[in-house]
């Protein structure tokens, strides 16, 4: 008997296999990524403060979690907007319900666990904004990924999507060069938050965000039934208590624990879960390594100068990522599943114009869909739900470029998408 299951690579349509066995374990490959972790900790443990210990150890159970539960924003757009199915759309919902219930009361006290000031990522509104994030719309579903799409992928052996990060740094620093263009020059209003702008405060605001989600749930439903809809494809997995370790976990059990875990990192580092930034550090380092006067850059000035001097693992951003790449990598060996994949002529040249279009619009959009879409919306700023609906937007549009490319798009006659 033969069954159609999700590919791990983003980019395909549901594959056949004659089960939902899981591949055996990849041990070396698990003990390897184990002794790179260990190194890294070490490392941090010797160098850091142990606060960045503690977000290595975070990122290394966010990247394990999506991965073994695929859990995807560039999927669940897509396939919202292609045929109307929102199973992931609704586990956005939970995600962002649980987030907002820890984030209340963590930014009404103001404190980390070490002492130092929290805040969450509420932005500005403007031109910046909305071109930010309809471009990224576009280049997650071009390349394959969005940003923590793009990390996991990369630590489950996706050889395309190395492709498609390392145009993401290239993206995030051209548009670290050109943002103050975009943030001076064109039309822009004031961050937004529910909570402080209002005056509803932190409870007022989690009420409000509660009823917004539930709503855009019932909305899931209605166009899923209106539709009929393609239910998603099942996902290879072990059974009973081994599915913990080697997936793979139903998208309400991620969504849980990626909202505990941002919640956490929130806690550690008084900032949410964030990726981006990361990548506008790494190609501005590597900029000033060729001579180019990367310090003179308006985004490098102020606050942002002293990270351009300071160890890359001195940036929590940094280490929350490294954990990612490594957690995925041992998550796809745990699965049997690590391996290098095919690069195509048209999957290249999608993950070139995907990459860059994704570090660009995130650049100008503060955020990706972790920084801007869950950490924004979970830190009650207006900026998060116009990122969602702009990247939205972009994904229609990107529906009628994948083809061009080789890449596939659900279908309302398929059986699962």
């Amino acid at each position: 008997m033969t069954t159609l299951v999700q590919p791990v690579n983003d980019t395909k349509d549901p594959i056949v296999r004659d089960d939902l066995a899981l591949n055996a374990p990849q041990k070396p490959l698990i003990m390897g990524g184990g002794i790179v972790g260990l190194m890294v900790l070490a490392y941090l443990l010797a160098t850091q403060h142990i606060s960045q210990s503690l977000l290595l150890g975070i990122g290394l159970l966010l990247g394990y979690t999506l991965f073994h539960a695929r859990f995807g924003f560039t999927s669940a757009f897509r396939r919202m907007m292609a045929v109307g199915n929102g199973q992931a759309m609704r586990s956005h919902m939970l995600m962002l319900a649980v987030a907002v219930t820890l984030f209340a009361p963590i930014l009404a006290y103001g404190t980390t666990l070490f002492g130092g000031p929290v805040a969450g990522y509420v932005a500005p509104l403007g031109v910046s904004l909305v071109v930010g994030a309809f471009v990224f719309g576009i280049g997650m579903q071009l390349g394959g990924g969005c940003a923590s799409g793009t990390l996991y992928a990369v630590g489950g052996g996706r050889s395309v999507m190395f492709i498609t990060f390392i145009f993401f740094i290239v993206g995030a620093t051209i548009g670290a060069y050109h943002l103050p263009f975009w943030t001076e020059e064109m039309p822009a209003y004031a961050p937004f938050s529910l909570a402080t702008s209002t005056g509803l405060g932190y409870t007022g605001a989690w009420l409000v965000s509660l009823a917004i989600f539930g709503i855009i749930a019932w909305v899931t439903l209605v166009v899923e039934k209106k539709r009929n809809a393609p239910k998603m494809a099942p996902v290879p997995s072990e059974s009973g208590w081994k599915r913990i370790f080697r997936g793979s976990w139903p998208l309400f059990a991620a969504a849980i624990v990626l909202a505990l875990l941002n919640g956490l990192t929130l806690l550690t580092r008084g900032q949410p879960w964030g990726i981006t930034s990361a990548f506008t550090l790494w190609g501005s380092k590597i900029a000033s390594g060729f001579g180019m006067d990367v310090a003179s850059w308006g985004y490098w000035q102020g606050a942002n100068a002293a990270a351009l001097e300071a160890s890359i693992f001195a940036d929590s951003t940094t280490v929350l990522n490294i954990g990612i790449i490594i957690g995925a990598f041992i998550a796809s060996a745990a699965g049997g599943l690590f391996k290098f994949t095919k690069i195509t002529a048209g999957n290249f040249a999608a993950s070139v114009i995907g990459g860059l279009m994704m570090g660009y619009g995130a650049r100008l959009a503060f955020g990706c869909n972790i920084g801007a879409y869950f950490g924004g919306i979970a830190s009650f700023s207006l900026h998060g739900y116009i990122w969602g609906i702009l990247a939205m937007a972009g994904t229609f549009l990107a529906l009628y470029l994948r083809p061009l490319f080789g890449l596939s798009v659900p279908k309302s006659s398929d059986s699962v998408c």
